[in-house]
């Protein structure tokens, strides 16, 4: 039976690929060993163990970005963290690593490597990362990525693996449902606010900012504010503003919605695009300018609206929101743009290429 090892971590962009590609590997082959490697930092710890796959953990290795003292600690930490993976990856008598870059990818490729087992490459953004540039340039040539054009050696476009709850989700057909889980009215125009696993300040307090002008125009809102946020939002009229922390039914969440303000990272942008759901995504102010470019593709044609981090206030949301909300043929418009335009199929095709690894290997 083949022995799998999946690493990545840090937060969903990188342990929900991992996740649903681990679920593509099992519905492909019943008998595959399956072991996730992370490190005590991520989101990890808690969604790769409860998605029922086992969990192996190294000590981290931030990669400081600029020069400073810390760099020094950096190989120390490495040759530890290396050692780790290379000890995981004999106990599991790996056929294959598969990694989806954070700090854990970078240890356990070079431990890879050394021990000659094959190497695939999944880089979930439209910029590259560190570890993934590492791994493309000098450790294998499998390397999959989730949108086209990004520039890496040896780079095939195959998509984001994302959960088949999403892939398959039928928005329409699952509405009514999906309104009454999070207690909506049944028949009001929907908006969905998300910033991600961790939540936005900026688009929870401008959106939130608008509750009073939004349920004047007749809109009632579904608001993820992320675990560790608060958010009192005044009820000024008979619609429902919910606030949750998190949103565990993600599918329900989509289902329920016309219009989502969103970030944009890769898994978000996928998944959004995927359903048909039209979007005003706001990438991140900070990284390598990734989110922005995740979201070209879709905004590009016509499945969503791009507006940057600073320009999202009360007064733009106020000004845009319920004016596109309202749009019946806008919104069905850009539903149809989005859909195609990133591939959703990406767990079966990453699973059949790792699968095929490993039979070339034995």
């Amino acid at each position: 039976m083949p022995s799998i090892v999946l690493a990545g971590g840090g937060s969903a962009g990188h342990t929900s690929p991992l996740i649903a590609t681990a679920d593509a590997l099992r519905r492909l082959d019943p008998t595959v060993e399956i072991l996730a490697l992370g490190t005590e930092r991520g989101l990890e710890t808690r969604v790769v163990p409860e998605a029922g796959y086992r969990l192996e953990l190294i000590p981290p290795v931030p990669l400081p970005r600029k020069p400073t003292p810390a760099l020094l600690a950096v190989p120390g930490k490495m040759l530890a963290s290396v050692s780790a993976a290379r000890r995981i990856l004999d106990e599991a008598k790996a056929d294959v690593l598969v990694g989806f870059g954070g700090y854990v990818s970078t240890p356990a490729y070079v431990a890879a490597w050394r021990r000659k087992t094959p190497i695939v490459v999944h880089e979930g953004n439209a910029v590259p990362g560190i570890a993934n540039k590492f791994a493309a340039r000098y450790c294998t040539q499998h390397v999959k990525t989730s949108f086209p054009g990004t520039e890496l050696p040896h780079a095939e476009y195959v998509g984001l693996p994302i959960r088949r709850a999403i892939a398959t989700l039928d928005r329409a057909a699952l509405r009514a449902e999906a309104r009454r889980f999070f207690g909506l009215d049944p028949d009001a125009p929907t908006l969905f606010v998300t910033g991600g696993s961790q939540g936005a300040q900026r688009i929870n307090e401008a959106v939130s900012g608008a509750a009073a002008d939004l349920q004047a125009a007749g809109i009632q809102v579904l608001h993820a504010i992320g675990p560790k946020n608060t958010l009192d939002v005044p009820r000024t009229g008979p619609l429902p503003y919910v606030v949750l922390n998190y949103v565990d039914r993600m599918d329900l969440a989509y289902a329920a919605a016309d219009l989502v303000v969103c970030r944009s990272g890769a898994n978000t942008v996928t998944e959004v695009s995927g359903v048909g759901l039209p979007a005003i995504y706001v990438p991140l102010p900070i990284g390598n300018g990734e989110q922005r470019l995740n979201a070209k593709p879709v905004v590009d044609a016509g499945g969503g609206v791009l507006i940057d981090n600073a320009e999202l206030t009360v007064d733009w949301v106020r000004a845009n929101v319920p004016q596109l909300l309202l749009d019946r043929g806008r919104l069905t418009a850009m539903s149809t743009a989005a859909q195609g335009v990133i591939r959703t199929d990406a767990d079966d095709r990453l699973a059949r290429i790792i699968l095929d690894v490993v039979g070339s290997a034995s």
